[in-house]
């Protein structure tokens, strides 16, 4: 069963949430500032690529 059915938060220690797990946990309008506050942190994408945070 998907943890997103129980209700449960998915994260990683040290704050990285992966993509692919975030959409389980967090609703679009929770994920926008986090995109936008990478995009403005790191515009090149070249840090932590495949992260959020």
């Amino acid at each position: 069963m998907p943890v997103g059915r129980l209700g449960e938060c998915v994260a990683r220690m040290r704050a990285k949430l992966e993509r692919g797990w975030l959409t389980y946990s967090r609703t679009p309008a929770e994920i926008a500032p986090m995109r936008t506050l990478k995009a403005a942190l790191d515009p090149r994408r070249i840090l932590n690529p495949g992260k959020m945070l």
